[in-house]
């Protein structure tokens, strides 16, 4: 069987400690691929492309066998407090 959701969720939280995380699988339940929404404080600093990449950084075993990963929000906590104040 491929990556479970639960695989996901449980390292990115054990890696890059997020206050919000919401992994959602779009293949179906087969594990191949995932849209992915999370917020770090290990993200204040960095411009998109490094966040995304300390994603895929963090994610580099399972994306062996994930065919998409597509994220759609990796933002810092003051700025996931300013998008949901909108």
């Amino acid at each position: 069987m491929g990556i479970t959701k639960e695989t996901v969720e449980a390292t990115l939280t054990a890696k890059l400690n997020p206050t919000h995380l919401n992994v959602i699988d779009t293949s179906g339940g087969c594990g191949a691929s995932f849209n992915v929404e999370i917020v770090s404080a290990q993200f204040e600093g960095k411009r998109l492309l490094e966040r995304h990449r300390m994603v895929n950084s963090a994610l580099a075993e399972e994306l062996k066998e994930i065919h998409a990963l597509s994220i759609k929000k990796a933002v810092t906590p003051q700025q996931w407090q300013e998008q949901q104040a909108q």
